[in-house]
């Protein structure tokens, strides 16, 4: 055991309720491959590590190279703070994303650090690990936001991880002279080696922390789903985690992920040629002169767009056209009642004449049987049939995607997270993107929200369902209701909210058959007027 103690000999006050509770302060240290580090133990047991760099900054020569190792130091590093986050556009909040949903420290282009939460006690309990990865569209995000704190799940049993990966056109640029100067003829894809590289990082310390680096989950939301898929499919990755989780990603958003309908390399490179000649940049010496700022710089109206997706690259992903995995990890995705494609209040009220108008244009020839299977009586009822009808199509295709991704992971659960965050002056937000994200993590007391009892009872069941699969692969447990596992053409999700409980995709048969027939076969465009209509 490589777990050491050295007591402060300091006192921390902390209040509650006007009670002055006393605890001695102490760090562990702990050894890792590259040096000592010292951490935080809080008054619940759980120590934190914030701020472990896991490579080296990726500034100068190494911007737009995969990450490289760090150097190994001297002494007991202070992991007492957030590092870094990867350089973004610094937005702080913006609604429904409030400050505790998005990054509020510095950033800056050295920023690959990550971060650990455990109450483990030895390095030999080996308790399950699970490892985040972050939201925000390949764009933004980091580890230290503040909904994303390890402390509540920690506290019950597994060991927290996440880490800070690159974002944007410093994450994600493909361009023909990075390609060339790789090894592996490829470029784009630092984000995800990033990821590839805390994951390697987490299986080479994570037992000295008291984790199990035989039994690691990846979990992520939004972008951060997309990445675990992304992940899935790398054969980088092999031997990294045994389980998935992801949150509003695979089917919902983003198609396929993984390289399925994504350009090939040779397409992106033509395409990082055009923004970097925006930038005034005619070579890579050119591109790694700009500041970072220069990267997020907009190219004007009608100018080439940044990169901020990856690539199917051959190397850390397959190229177009391949054969996937053969086999793939056991998985757990879903969505929220509001996620994105959902929709919510527009700047007018629907009526239904532009009920009607935008059926025609979606379905086409299809458009009469989609009135009758959701129709509107007056413009009262357009916007909740408008919900109704989209939640359907959300959870029927996350249910055709479940439908080929079984074929590679041995076991599938998928789920609808209805609970609606308390927001007296935002009732418009509903269930939102992310808003799943603090009942995960049992942090609705970071969240700013009021909740309520069953909030807290939503949190600790739905956090439980996420524990008992990154430990057993299975998310049933004491006390939860049942949830059974995903089956072709059953047709049914997990309902996650005020009830839980297996639920059908749609009210009636009729409505998952339209959803199933409009996914899998667009309907025809309407015959165009004849002359004089």
């Amino acid at each position: 055991m490589k777990i050491k103690w050295l007591a402060s000999g300091a006192l921390s006050l902390m209040a509650f309720g006007g009670i002055g509770l006393l605890h001695a302060a102490s760090e562990r240290v702990i050894h890792t491959a590259d040096g000592d580090l010292s951490g935080v133990t809080d008054a619940n047991g759980v120590t934190s590590y914030k701020g472990i760099p896991f490579a080296a900054p990726p500034v100068g020569h190494l911007r737009w190279q995969a990450p490289q190792p760090v150097a190994h130091w001297k002494g007991v590093h202070k992991a007492d703070h957030f590092g870094n986050a990867c350089y973004q556009n610094e937005g702080h909040s913006r609604l429904p994303w409030t400050e505790p949903y998005m990054e509020q420290g510095p950033v800056g282009e050295d920023c690959l650090y990550l971060n650990v939460w455990t109450a483990a006690k030895s390095s030999r309990e080996r308790r399950p690990v699970m490892v985040y990865m972050y939201g925000g569209g390949f764009n933004e995000g980091a580890g230290s936001v503040a909904v994303y704190d390890g402390t509540g799940l920690a506290k019950r049993g597994v060991v927290i991880v996440n880490m800070n990966y690159r974002v944007g056109p410093l994450g994600f640029l493909v361009y023909p002279e990075l390609t060339k100067e790789s090894e592996h003829n490829s470029s784009g894809n630092y984000g995800l080696l990033d990821q590839i590289a805390a994951l390697e990082w987490v299986h080479k310390n994570i037992a000295e922390f008291g984790g199990d680096p035989e039994r690691v989950t990846i979990f992520g939301q939004s972008a951060g789903a997309l990445s675990v898929y992304d992940l899935m499919q790398s054969p980088l990755t092999k031997g990294l985690f045994v389980r998935a989780i992801a949150e509003s990603g695979p089917g919902l958003i983003g198609g396929a992920g993984g390289g399925v309908n994504q350009p090939t390399l040779a397409d992106r490179e033509q395409a990082g040629v055009k923004w970097a000649e925006a930038k005034n940049a005619h070579s890579l010496a050119d591109l790694r002169a700009l500041t970072p700022a220069d990267t997020l710089a907009s190219t004007g109206r009608g100018g080439p767009a940044a990169m901020n997706s990856p690539v199917a690259d051959g190397w850390v992903l397959p190229a177009p056209g391949s054969a996937p995995p053969s086999s793939e990890v056991s998985l757990m995705l879903g969505m929220v009642a509001d996620d994105i494609g959902v929709g919510g209040a527009g700047a007018q009220k629907p009526t239904v004449a532009t009920y009607t108008d935008a059926a025609k244009k979606k379905y086409g020839n299809k458009a009469d049987q989609f009135l009758a299977l959701y129709p509107v009586a007056s413009d009262d009822d357009v916007a909740t049939m408008q919900k109704t009808a989209a939640r359907d199509q959300a959870r029927v295709s996350i249910d055709l995607w479940s439908a080929r991704q079984v074929k590679m992971s041995p076991k599938i659960y998928t789920y609808y997270f209805d609970r609606v965050l308390p927001w007296p002056e935002h009732p418009e937000f509903g269930a939102f993107h992310t808003s799943d994200v603090t009942y995960v993590f049992n942090n609705l007391d970071i969240s700013g929200h009021p909740v309520e009892l069953i909030d807290h009872q939503v949190a600790d069941a739905v956090s439980s369902y996420w524990m008992d699969f990154a430990a057993n692969g299975d998310p049933n447990g004491k006390g939860l209701s049942d949830w059974p596992p995903y089956s072709p053409g059953v047709h049914n999700t997990m309902e996650l909210g005020a009830k839980m409980g297996s639920m059908p995709e749609a009210s009636s048969p009729e409505r998952i058959a339209f959803q199933v027939a409009y996914l899998t076969q667009p309907p025809a465009a309407p015959a165009a007027p004849g002359p004089g209509r």
